[in-house]
């Protein structure tokens, strides 16, 4: 048996950090974008998968950005959990902290993030969603981290590429294994009584295959790597999965549900050739999403020292801060404009079209910009405050 995953002790700072933390950023104002689009564009709604016959381009492309943000973040999750575990030259202390804020986060959405999304107290349905998907994960890397690390990427890779052999497998309502299977593969409906229920919108076997993936990397990121050995490897495999995606897509083979199909035009053709499956997330949507973050993380290593890396690396050092904070904006900014406005788009408040909806979340990006700085010097200078690493 090979020894298990090495934990060394890490220097601070360097740029393979500045630059995990700049990818962090980057992903969560991506997702401003798309939670600005579910707040000002619900007249405009997406289901998923998109319907490419009547989505607007427009709308299509923005949503298929978004798709970055839940792998990339996972996966930096992983990478990050390892990091912590070699910064304190204990396996254990990270397999701790991934227990406790796994749990914390499984509360956090709950509580604080389900109540953003609907203002509804008491609650009559929970929406499970990324919160609670990234602290399951957490929950399942922290056994999962004390395996050799070959049998670690077995495990992660079975479960990134294995879970769609599992899509035929249903349970209906009622059989003992409809409520693990639903938050396990199925999206589904957990019924709490007359008055309470949960909707399971993030499938969780996939992202506990992504997550142990991203712990597998974490060598890479040990001091003293090689930088250039580093960024080769990571562009390696991120262009593998990229190329893995197009051979299969092509295919119409498995790891994707729907097919692709020739559309009216090559841009229709283009958006059905790049519509996949997120919830739960396909092997084609990882392969392509994953395979883009890694490239860009080699990219943004490269040039870090780009004022714009360092504005993105004061977002990805407060994450958990920048969710919350942004949820609770977008809130009293949708309710502000009910009361002056009204009901502008039917029975909703909106605008017309997405370039209201990016110009609204470049705004917001600039506005939230300084409480989250704020926020993130705060929790580097306290460290006696042990609660602020939760966030």
């Amino acid at each position: 048996m090979s020894s298990p995953l090495p934990i060394a002790p890490l220097g601070a700072g360097g740029a393979r950090l500045r630059s995990i933390d700049a990818l962090r950023g980057l992903v969560i104002v991506i997702m401003l974008l798309d939670h600005v689009r579910e707040t000002f564009f619900l007249h405009h709604q997406v289901s998923d998968p998109m319907d490419v016959s009547a989505t607007d381009p427009a709308l299509f492309f923005s949503r298929l950005l978004a798709h970055l943000c839940a792998p990339v973040f996972v996966f930096l999750t992983g990478l990050s959990a390892w990091l912590y575990g070699a910064r304190t030259g204990s396996r254990g202390a990270a397999a701790v902290f991934l227990a406790k804020r796994g749990l914390f986060l499984v509360l956090l959405e709950v509580v604080v993030v389900n109540f953003a999304w609907t203002f509804q107290f008491p609650p009559s349905v929970v929406y499970l969603q990324v919160i609670w998907v990234i602290g399951l994960s957490m929950l399942a890397l922290a056994a999962l981290l004390w395996l050799p690390r070959a049998a670690l990427i077995a495990v992660g890779a079975l479960l990134v590429a294995g879970h769609n052999a599992l899509d035929g497998v249903h349970f209906a309502v009622g059989e003992a294994m409809y409520v693990p299977w639903a938050v396990l593969h199925d999206r589904g409906w957990i019924e709490l009584g007359d008055t309470l229920r949960l909707r399971t919108s993030y499938p969780l076997l996939p992202w506990i295959g992504v997550i142990a993936l991203g712990y597998a990397a974490g060598p890479w990121f040990r001091q003293g790597v090689d930088a250039a050995l580093r960024q080769r490897r990571l562009w390696a495999v991120g262009v593998a999965a990229i190329m893995g995606f197009v051979a299969l897509r092509v295919l119409n083979g498995y790891g994707q549900a729907q097919p692709w199909a020739v559309q009216d035009d090559a841009l229709h053709t283009t958006m059905s050739f790049l519509n996949i499956t997120k919830y739960p997330p396909s092997l084609m949507f990882l392969l392509l999403t994953l395979g883009l973050g890694l490239c860009l993380l080699v990219l943004i290593e490269r040039v870090q020292s780009a004022a714009w890396v360092r504005v993105l690396c004061v977002f990805g050092a407060a994450p958990m801060f920048f969710y919350l904070l942004h949820l609770y904006v977008l809130k009293a900014l949708y309710l502000a404009g009910v009361a002056i406005r009204g009901l502008n788009q039917g029975k909703y408040f909106g605008v017309d079209g997405m370039a209201g909806i990016w110009l609204i979340a470049l705004l917001l990006a600039a506005a939230l910009y300084w409480p989250v700085r704020r926020f993130g010097r705060l929790k580097a200078e306290r460290r006696d405050l042990f609660w602020l690493k939760y966030l």
